[in-house]
């Protein structure tokens, strides 16, 4: 039986995250030019019980011994198309009392029963990268019936109605939501939605698309700035990677990788890990600039960086 769950997983935000991975891979209402995962191969709004239920809920108490500081729902697609997803967290809630977290692009939150779905998470992180119709097509690009209007108002009534904590995560490209236009429009947006917190990120694993571009720490910085008084710089990491599990795994990947280029799906399959852990070790060798990555036959391969 497939494993749906991953980690705990080394998290910027959420310390040691424990992963439920419940919709299949690369199943989502968009399809982002700066998705790690790759191109969008099932664009759809539909939700599903695409995994039962109880195998969910079976899996992660095998799992609980782990301790990890959040339980997260997200993966390779949009969690938020999984249902019954209210069932999984109150059941979620039922077994243990560490916290659900739900990374969702926030594309389906305009319909009220997905935002009564996610009444009982204790903390919910939606995206907003655009914050007009053009630079949303552009970035998101949206199944057709995903309107930036209906978008931006179930952003703001999710707010109104839930009472945990709500982060906001903005994804800034260069030149395409960098300009001062753009950086408004996003603030406009953002003081209607009225998160407690503002993360602002940029690309730090290779792109759905190869021209998608990242910012550097200073102008991501100044961006954060005119966002919003509660905007704060995601794109480092925090002291959990140190952990001596994290850094075993790290070197072991960094290892398979010094033998011979390695593709994302040869390395899980190597060491018996889940897509998503790898991209996290992946990410960080990147910005350590430990490995680098080449374009083969349409699929990208990760190789040990030449010493200068």
């Amino acid at each position: 039986m497939s494993s749906f769950i991953f980690g705990p997983v080394p998290s910027r935000r959420l310390g040691r995250s424990l992963g439920i991975d419940m919709v299949p891979f690369k199943t989502c209402t968009y399809d982002c030019a700066y998705c790690q995962l790759g191109r969008t191969t099932n664009q759809t709004t539909q939700c599903k019980q695409w995994v039962p239920l109880d195998t969910l809920i079976e899996q992660l108490q095998s799992r609980l011994s782990t301790n990890p500081d959040y339980i997260t729902l997200a993966g390779s697609g949009e969690p938020t198309l999984y249902t019954p997803l209210d069932q999984l967290i109150t059941r979620i809630k039922n077994i243990t009392a560490i916290p659900v977290a739900v990374l969702t692009n926030g594309s389906l939150l305009s319909r009220p029963e997905i935002r009564q779905a996610l009444a009982q998470a204790d903390l919910v992180i939606p995206s907003l990268d655009a914050g007009n119709d053009r630079t949303f097509q552009i970035i998101n690009r949206p199944c057709p019936e995903i309107t930036f209007a209906d978008m931006l108002q179930g952003l703001i009534d999710f707010r109104s109605e839930f009472t945990n904590q709500y982060w906001l995560e903005v994804f800034i490209i260069q030149n395409l939501n960098t300009s001062e236009s753009e950086i408004q429009d996003l603030a406009s947006c953002i003081g209607q939605i009225k998160p407690d917190r503002v993360q602002v990120n940029t690309v730090t694993r290779p792109p759905a698309d190869a021209e998608t571009l990242p910012v550097p720490q200073d102008q991501l910085e100044q961006i954060a700035r005119k966002l919003s008084n509660n905007a704060q710089v995601i794109a480092d990491y925090k002291n959990v990677h140190d952990q001596s599990i994290f850094t075993a795994q790290r070197d072991d990947v960094l290892n398979m990788i010094a033998r011979r280029p390695c593709s994302i799906e040869d390395i899980a399959q190597g060491l018996n890990l889940h897509r998503n852990e790898v991209l996290k070790y992946i990410e960080e060798l990147s910005t350590q600039g430990k490995i680098k990555s080449q374009l083969q036959n349409n699929r990208l391969y990760y190789t040990a960086a030449t010493p200068n």
